[in-house]
């Protein structure tokens, strides 16, 4: 089984591109905070290399940006290339599946929630196509702008006495 789950935040944008046959690829990297306490009592963190495609990749350019709390689930991919002076490079990434938000929109960088609702309304995946289409080209679209969850993000805060174990 390769499954691999991941919280983290992104380190940088994602590097938008698009394949000659129309796929949108989405290239990022995470910050995982370790579990690990070092001598310095400094929690480490494991920089992590991933890549979305099509309509996932479509969510992760136009929504996610540098420090962006995401998680995400996919599987490891090795690969390897030829680099420019002959020698061989080999890379890891997870290809990620799926892909939760986990921060609110006020908790961004530049406190910019015009921005973001101004793109999130404007998002539109009516000519994606995803690997589980099955070649599919009649997809079902749905106008987020509609969306019954655009407004939830507000914070919970629960107490042990809460829990029922």
């Amino acid at each position: 089984m390769n499954k691999v789950i991941l919280t983290g935040r992104l380190t940088r944008d994602p590097e938008s591109r698009m394949t000659q046959s129309n796929m949108e690829i989405a290239r990022f990297s995470l910050a995982c905070q370790s579990d690990f306490v070092n001598k310095d009592g400094q929690r480490e963190a494991e920089f992590i290399n991933c890549v979305a495609f099509n309509r996932l990749a479509g969510t992760i350019n136009r929504y996610c940006k540098k420090g962006s709390l995401i998680g995400i689930q996919g599987r490891i991919r090795n690969g390897s290339y030829d680099a420019q002076d002959g020698s061989k490079r080999y890379t890891t990434d997870i290809v990620v599946e799926q892909m939760e938000f986990l921060g609110s929109r006020n908790n961004s960088n530049d406190n910019n929630s015009s921005s973001y609702e101004n793109n999130y309304n404007n998002y539109n995946n009516s000519n994606a196509y995803s690997p589980m289409d099955n070649g599919m080209n009649d997809i079902e679209t749905t106008d987020v702008s509609d969306d019954p969850y655009k407004n939830f993000g507000e914070e919970v805060t629960l107490s042990s006495d809460d829990l029922p174990f």
